[in-house]
């Protein structure tokens, strides 16, 4: 998650013609200009006799701040581990019951191999010379170029430039798949399938995910069961510690109180408030254990290595972003914490599809939550200041940031026996920011296919709720009377234009309160026709957004952004982790859970099969 302000950032590129160099900005202009772009006209690409690279300029930009991870596990009985680990299963049948019935857990196992670089070979009347693709890196630009040769190419020039080479189209679309997920869910009970993409740029990913379903037996033995699903983003920031936390418990709790709840209510149907205090509560509860019921054990003990254990998911922070389905009422509640957010596509009458945010960005700069913090902490001139809680951190909801919910004389205490965060000299009354989450509820629709997007703010900040739903149904038109399987999940669709995307245009979207995309603050739309932008190449529906999301069409744009290592990558893009669920009952209803292998990256669609069989969820009382 950026967490530092982003400054503005400027668009040019330079040429020479005749010997003179030509400098063009301020026009509106795509994220990257493609060296063709650059060179059209006659002039001939920026010449770099240092690398012996012809290079097209590209992307300015004042770099953010980069977030500090924190590499400390925690103590539990798994510990914490970054969602770049492999964690085994991909389906795997859960031993613990939280609440009544059979858990399933989808998780987020990665394998972390490197990608191969490859050289490509140019002929000439000389022979065979190696022609390589650069991408150099300044300290607020980067270029892009073409190295002749088989010589080494130069890690760093004299101006502390980094050169790497780029990535290859193959390459870069097999580093967009590393990680994507995508599982049938042929249950019957509203939904069909889920897909989920990562894409890291810190290292390690401070972004994570959970996706776990649970059968419900209804009181009634003629009844047939239901299910209870849930799925959450969760988006660290100064460490990944505080989201792996939120991976392993945050369903678990929320659960628990959902259980405690339905069991209470009068033939198990809660009032809508119950439900929605429960959520509350299991968001607020395990933020409790993470930041102040972690200092007891600390201080109880006396011992730096169970400080370092208890005290990471404290000191780091993490937004969370947590859908519960429940199939018998048709209901969805999105309980937001922080800046991730929820869009959902519905189609309308007309054919298209209209996008509908489920949740309210939470930061610093949304009106209502900085009137919230203010009437909290009255007198407090600099409580948001530039957008910021205090002037430092972003969101004004969070798990963990103990150091704006634990008094100055915790922190200082903390600090000096073992270790800490530098307490803000404008703290006086905390704590100024709470996990407690806002939750909405709508009414699924799953006989007209509904479809509901997650992601973290790394997505957002580069496409608009309309583009995102947009690029979902442009996406399931390609599925509709094709060859691949999940044609029979998207049977009731027509093939739609060739040209626009099929979203409505809402101005209610427009001014929802939500940030506006940074592409779209910075150089305004990018053209008339949204499918001269955008592409569809991926079989993951998640992966399909990411791609989009990084350039679309503009392959030497998603190479460049794909090719650019940590901690350069986090000047231009953050992590970026998406879930798409599809609602409906297509598909045939055996009860299992399938992976499906063609949207699943190979390494871990094996993993699944070695040793994590799917079948017929049986409850457990």
């Amino acid at each position: 998650m950026r967490r530092a302000a982003v400054k503005a950032l400027r668009t040019s590129y330079q040429c020479t013609f005749r010997g003179l160099r030509a400098s063009r900005r301020g026009s509106p202009l795509p994220l990257l200009q493609s060296s063709k772009a650059a060179s059209s006209g006659s002039p001939t690409a920026h010449y770099n006799p240092r690398l012996g690279t012809a290079t097209a300029r590209y992307l300015s930009s004042t770099g953010a701040r980069d977030s500090s991870g924190t590499h400390h596990s925690n103590a539990n009985p798994e510990p914490l581990r970054s969602s770049m680990y492999v964690r085994g299963a991909f389906v795997t049948l859960l031993s613990g019951l939280v609440a009544y019935g059979a858990w399933y857990n989808s998780g987020d196992s990665n394998n972390d191999s490197p990608i191969a670089s490859t050289t490509s070979v140019t002929t000439t009347a000389t022979g065979a010379v190696p022609t390589r693709s650069v991408l150099v890196i300044g300290a607020d630009e980067l270029h892009t170029g073409t190295f002749v040769g088989d010589g080494p190419i130069s890690k760093t020039t004299s101006d502390n430039e980094r050169v790497v080479e780029m990535l290859s189209p193959e390459q870069a679309t097999r580093k967009l798949r590393q990680y994507e997920q995508s599982v049938y869910v042929n249950r019957g009970q509203g939904v069909v399938r889920y897909d989920v993409s990562q894409l890291p740029s810190n290292d390690p990913i401070e972004d994570d995910h959970a996706e776990k379903i649970v059968e419900v037996p209804n009181k009634a033995q003629s009844s047939d069961p239901s299910d209870w699903m849930f799925w959450g983003v969760y988006d660290g920031h100064s460490g990944w510690t505080t989201s792996a936390k939120l991976r392993q418990a945050l369903i678990s709790f929320v659960a628990r109180e959902l259980n405690e709840t339905y069991k209470s209510s009068p033939d198990l149907i809660p009032s809508a408030a119950a439900v929605e205090s429960a959520i509350k509560t299991g968001f607020t509860r395990l933020d409790d254990e993470i930041v102040h019921q972690s200092v007891q054990r600390v201080l109880k003990s006396n011992n730096r290595l169970v400080a370092a254990e208890h005290l990471a998911p404290a000191l780091s922070g993490s937004c969370a972003l947590l859908s519960f389905y429940d199939s018998k009422a048709k209901l969805l509640r999105v309980a937001c914490t922080g800046d991730s957010r929820a869009v959902l596509g519905r189609r309308s009458e007309s054919g298209k599809w209209t996008a509908t945010a489920l949740s309210t960005d939470q930061t610093g700069s949304n009106p209502d939550e900085a009137a919230r913090l203010r009437r909290e902490h009255p007198g407090e001139e600099h409580v948001v200041r530039h957008g910021r809680v205090l002037g430092g951190l972003e969101p004004t909801r969070a798990f963990g940031d103990a150091s704006y919910k634990w008094s100055r004389e915790l922190s200082e205490k903390l600090r000096e026996k073992f270790f800490g965060r530098s307490v803000s000299p404008l703290l006086k009354t905390p704590p100024y920011v709470t996990a407690e989450p806002v939750v909405t509820t709508t009414k699924i629709e799953p006989e007209k296919g509904d479809f509901v997007v997650m992601a973290t703010d790394g997505l957002w900040e580069m496409l608009t709720n309309e583009e995102v739903v947009g690029l979902v149904g442009k996406w399931i038109e390609s599925q509709a009377g094709s060859s691949s399987k999940s044609s029979g999940y998207f049977s009731f669709l027509q093939k739609g234009s060739k040209t626009a995307l099929p979203v409505e245009s809402s101005e209610s979207e427009k001014n929802s309160g939500n940030k506006t995309p940074i592409r779209q603050r910075q150089w305004g739309a990018t053209g008339t026709d949204p499918m001269e932008r955008f592409v569809v190449q991926d079989k993951n529906v998640a992966t399909h957004l990411v791609r989009n999301a990084l350039g679309g069409k503009n392959q030497e744009q998603v190479s460049a952004l794909l090719t650019l290592p940590s901690p350069f990558s986090r000047r231009y893009r953050d992590d970026l982790t998406v879930q798409v669920i599809f609602f409906g009952y297509d598909g045939p209803k055996t009860g299992e859970i399938v992976v499906n292998k063609e949207a699943t990256a190979a390494a871990l669609a094996a993993a699944a099969a070695d040793g994590n069989k799917t079948g017929p969820v049986k409850p457990k009382l």
